[in-house]
């Protein structure tokens, strides 16, 4: 009884440690310069909005909010759709190599994309791809693939191989067994999927200052070092563009969060 108690006082000090950072951004988005410049660390006597209406109207964070989430929709989409095949293939189908190819693909996960920014950059270049949507969505779908084949073909494994017997006595081929099978038994890890890949696309700066020159394509990281470099003075200011580019990350994590967390046990128990 005592260790329990002990355990979870522990896990509460680390939840709050964890949550202090949050919270004190938050805190400082509400108050205003003056009130910041006196009480620096405590609660806000009289909450203010007007933070955040001059970072949504005075500033293109509402543009640079749009362009992070057509990259994330769309490098997420193609890296998904690339991996629940390769997954499957790997997972049901036996060829030569298959092993290996899986290997292959999973120490790929090892390589920092820095190392990769030279050699990109001059293929960019001669092939006109940098400042373009398409050519970053490529670039954010290969640097996420290789996780996402590695996690699907862990859960694809763990489906009954009577279930894939069933279906092709039935007279289904792969592609309908991949659909009406596999993928709706799926779910919890495709949420889990979704949610981490969109997580690393949004929060990338690398990428995007690199390869997104264009102003009129600057994402929201890159952005916000724009920003925060321009109203550095304003902390309060500052915060508040922070909690409205944490907020859409957190809202997708809260409306999929049991199918997140699912995905993430389901490996584990099976």
């Amino acid at each position: 009884m005592r260790g329990n108690v002990i355990r979870h006082v522990v896990l509460l000090f680390a939840s709050f440690l964890a949550l202090v950072p949050t919270i004190y951004m938050v805190l400082t988005a509400l108050k205003s310069d003056q009130e910041y410049a006196i009480d620096k660390l405590g609660f806000p006597n009289a909450p203010v909005l007007e933070n955040f209406r001059s970072v949504l109207v005075d500033s293109p964070f509402l543009h640079w909010m749009l362009n992070s989430s057509i990259l994330v929709a769309g490098s997420v989409l193609l890296s998904t759709a690339i991996s629940v095949l390769g997954a499957y293939a790997v997972a049901t189908m036996e060829f030569k190599g298959r092993d290996t190819l899986l290997a292959v693909s999973t120490s790929l996960m090892a390589v920092p994309p820095v190392v990769m920014i030279v050699p990109l950059f001059v293929l960019y270049t001669r092939l006109n791809l940098v400042s373009t949507y398409s050519g970053a969505m490529v670039i954010y779908a290969g640097l996420i693939t290789p996780f996402s084949v590695y996690l699907l073909t862990t859960f694809f494994r763990t489906v009954p191989r009577e279930l894939y017997e069933a279906a092709h006595i039935d007279g289904a081929g792969h592609l309908t067994i991949l659909i009406r099978v596999v993928l709706p038994l799926s779910l919890p890890a495709l949420v889990t999927l979704i949610v981490v890949n969109s997580l690393y696309v949004w929060n990338d700066l690398l990428i995007a200052i690199i390869f997104l020159q264009d102003d009129a394509k600057r994402t929201l990281m890159a952005g916000i070092s724009v920003f925060q470099g321009r109203y550095n003075n304003q902390v309060p200011l500052t915060m508040a563009g922070m909690v409205i580019a944490s907020a859409p990350m957190f809202i997708l994590y809260v409306l999929f969060q049991k199918q997140f967390i699912r995905g993430l046990m389901s490996g584990a128990i099976k």
